[in-house]
């Protein structure tokens, strides 16, 4: 009895030492790739840009402790993000007049403490209802908050806010924060920390009860868990960690405004954990970057970018569900067996994903074509039919013409059906990749 003992354990060792290794070259590579980010892209607008995707990416994820962990779908999650973003304005503004010798990078725990806070007050009426009533009650009080911001102009400030100035707190190490690459490596550190925190949540015997509570909440109320309590616990922890998200967001913009507790902000992160997946840790990171990005470009090249983001949403919920996250993960199991037959398969799969994204593209032009057409028409008729398509200057259209309207819907609709005709391109190459894969298992 005791061979089979003594020969499964260190096996069993052997095991758990390499995926904590695994684990912990992991976030050793994110944090490198945060620290050289600045060298590969040295331009000020591309660390702004980075600010912003770091700050969503604690953000979404503390959302994602919400809805993917727990199954709770928040439509008032920034009410944690904007308080504590106004929290941590009085508090940086506090420590200016009172010349307290505490430094910036020590500030977003007051964000975090101040999310937790309202976290737990909200939470602990919230959370006593699950699925349907629960969503209705986080719209409810994310109403309540941003109906409040009106009103308490002492303490939101009114339609101009509260503004700050983190270089007027302690020099740190030299650092005042003034120039933008401080304030990213700043931004970035926390990111890395929350990042590290949540996913050691979800590893945790709370994190399997949050699955639990998301699967099956009469079970685990059978086997001696209260719901409830579990469903407060993370709704307390998504605050904390939006805190956090909303610290680091008044420390950017030196700011904190109404729209930092709107509903709209609310609306943001949920397009960015959907569309990045909340099946998986790494989905929300992805919908954050992509969100982010997409946010900046496109309202840079057209007036109605928000339309684009409600298809994006639209599409992604009815052709894939699991988001983005789930697309990649769906090519995992093709990832096995020898390298050159793994090289094989996705060279193959990776051809007929261009072949296909060539119509897509056409399609999409023309879609994008018609709908701004269709805009200027609506709205802008006294500016003159002709219209500047996506950039100023680029493309200048008449709208009177039949010519580009005619483009438009050719180019939908023979993109499309060009695009459909790739359908079976693209399964006859992914099971050939499958079975390679099991060719080279086997």
């Amino acid at each position: 009895m005791s061979g089979p003992t003594t020969t499964m354990l260190p096996s069993a060792n052997r095991t758990s030492i390499g995926a904590r290794i695994r684990s912990y070259s992991l976030w050793i590579g994110a944090g490198i790739v945060l620290l050289i980010l600045p060298v590969v892209f040295p331009s000020g607008t591309a660390h702004t840009t980075m600010c912003l995707m770091a700050i969503m990416i604690v953000f979404a994820l503390s959302y994602n402790l919400l809805l993917g962990q727990t199954g709770m779908l928040s439509f008032g999650h920034a009410v944690y993000y904007g308080m504590a973003a106004f929290v941590t304005a009085h508090a940086m503004n506090w420590v200016v007049r009172n010349g307290a010798p505490i430094p910036l990078p020590l500030i977003p725990l007051v964000g975090g403490l101040a999310g937790l806070f309202f976290g737990i007050v909200f939470g602990s009426v919230s959370t006593k209802r699950g699925g349907t009533a629960f969503a209705m009650i986080s719209l409810g009080l994310a109403e309540l908050v941003a109906s409040s911001s009106l009103v308490l102009r002492s303490f939101f400030g009114g339609d101009e806010g509260i503004s700050t100035n983190r270089t007027k707190l302690l020099t740190m190490f030299g650092w005042d924060f003034g120039p933008q690459i401080q304030v990213y490596y700043l931004i970035a550190a926390w990111c890395l920390l929350c990042m590290i925190l949540m996913y050691a949540i979800t590893r945790t015997p709370l994190g399997r009860m949050c699955n639990a509570v998301r699967e099956n909440p009469e079970r685990v109320e059978f086997v001696g868990y209260n719901p409830q309590t579990v469903r407060f616990i993370a709704f307390s922890f998504a605050g904390l960690f939006a805190g956090i998200a909303g610290s680091l967001a008044a420390i950017n913009f030196e700011l904190a405004t109404s729209g930092d507790v709107g509903i709209g902000r609310s609306g943001v992160v949920l397009l960015a954990a959907y569309i990045g997946g909340v099946g998986f840790f790494v989905g929300p990171i992805l919908g954050a970057i992509l969100v982010t990005l997409l946010s900046l470009r496109l309202s840079d090249v057209s007036e109605i970018w928000q339309l684009y983001f409600g298809l994006l949403f639209i599409g992604m919920i009815i052709f894939s569900p699991g988001g983005l996250s789930g697309l990649l993960m769906r090519h995992a199991p093709l990832w096995r067996g020898p390298l050159g037959i793994r090289l094989a398969g996705f060279g193959k799969l990776l051809l007929s994903y261009l072949i296909a994204l060539i119509p897509a593209l056409v399609m999409i032009a023309g879609a994008v074509l018609l709908v701004e057409m269709v805009h200027h028409v609506a709205q802008k008729t006294a500016e003159g039919p002709t219209m500047h398509f996506l950039r100023q200057n680029a493309w200048t259209i008449d709208t009177r013409s039949y010519t580009p309207w005619i483009a438009g819907i050719v180019m939908t609709i023979g993109g499309f059906y060009l695009f459909r005709m790739t359908w079976p391109i693209i399964e006859r190459a992914w099971n050939d990749a499958a079975a390679q894969t099991r060719r080279g298992a086997v």
